[in-house]
């Protein structure tokens, strides 16, 4: 398995942007698909956006589209996500997961089997 790890969450008004950052160790990288899920206090974990192994691909929730953009650099092992215009319904803890078979129709849980531990967004209205 692959071992994720992120970064880059914090505090942020209304309006404003974040860019989260995912480090893999462990197997290779650039053989997963990988997706970004977030979950709010009280609710399940839900998909937000993924990308395939190349970064030929990319997928987005609909809350997210037009916001938010997926990357990955598989030369740093890294997965990013760039949060603009970010809402106060944005607030979650936001996971980033890995799989060798990315269902591009409906991205859920269960599709990943690695996943790091969270960082906190908390956007303030």
């Amino acid at each position: 398995q692959v071992q994720l790890v992120e970064s880059g969450g914090g505090l942020v008004q209304a309006g404003g942007s974040l860019r989260l950052s995912c480090a893999a160790s462990g197997r290779t990288f650039s053989s997963y698909d990988m997706g970004w899920f977030r979950q709010a206090p009280g609710k399940e974990r839900v998909f937000v956006a993924a990308i395939s192994w190349g970064g030929g691909g990319t997928y987005y929730a609909d809350s997210v589209k037009g916001r938010f953009t997926i990357s990955r650099d598989n030369a740093k092992n890294t997965l990013y996500l760039q949060m603009n215009s970010l809402k106060p319904e944005d607030t979650a803890v936001y996971y980033c997961a890995a799989t060798l078979s990315l269902n591009t129709a409906t991205p859920s849980t269960a599709d990943f089997g690695s996943w790091g531990q969270g960082t906190q967004v908390t956007v303030s209205s």
